[in-house]
């Protein structure tokens, strides 16, 4: 009779510290990460890897279930830099693996949501980072290149040379405005804020599987 209260207390032990040991976050649940590598839309490329250190800790029922200093990794799946004056760059990415600090590692499916960058730019609905797009400056800045080349053109060649020098002109301005810093980029250091998309499913494995 002993020997079966043991063999309970020993199930029971078990289940408890099953329960323990798997550990489930709901979706919605925030990771506030900071960035250590540098993504732009000018440098990256789909499919290139970005890691981001954990700054807050995650709680689950008033006890730490990711702490701090766990790893996010994941990679870049869109990077667009438009070609035209209308467009927005664009960077995609997708987090992929929670590492902890003892080298456990899971499979996390979560989307940007936003930045600590207050500098014009944006995060979609779709977890997209968007960079600054044109400006009131930037039309009137192409509006003077189109002018200033038809005055040149004009006083070369006549009507004639004011087309063209207004087309030289708006040219010249496009090219300088895709010059500038309308590129997306999220700079090493920069705070992300993700948010699960799945729940996270937290079952102890062996350290660096």
């Amino acid at each position: 009779m002993k020997q079966l209260e043991l063999l309970l207390c020993v199930m029971v032990l078990s289940l408890v510290a099953m329960g323990q040991n798997n550990i489930s976050l709901p979706t919605g649940t925030s990771l506030t990460v900071k960035l250590e590598n540098n993504l732009a839309t000018y440098s990256s490329k789909t499919g290139d890897p970005f890691s981001a250190r954990v700054t807050e800790a995650v709680l689950l029922d008033g006890k730490t279930v990711i702490p701090i200093g766990a790893t996010v990794q994941g990679r870049v799946t869109q990077v667009s830099e438009p070609r035209r004056i209308q467009g927005i760059s664009t960077i995609g990415i997708f987090p992929e693996a929670l590492v902890m600090p003892d080298g456990q590692r899971f499979v996390l499916s979560a989307s940007l949501t936003d930045t600590d960058l207050d500098n014009g730019t944006s995060v979609n609905n779709e977890g997209q980072f968007k960079g600054v797009g044109r400006s009131g400056e930037d039309l009137a800045e192409i509006g003077i290149g189109t002018g200033g080349g038809m005055l040149i053109g004009g006083l070369a060649d006549g009507g004639k040379g004011a087309v063209i020098g207004g087309a030289i002109g708006a040219t010249a301005a496009v090219v300088h405005w895709l010059g500038k810093k309308k590129s997306a980029s999220l700079p090493a250091g920069t705070q992300l804020v993700m948010e699960l998309s799945r729940p996270l499913e937290m079952t102890a494995t062996t350290p660096g599987q």
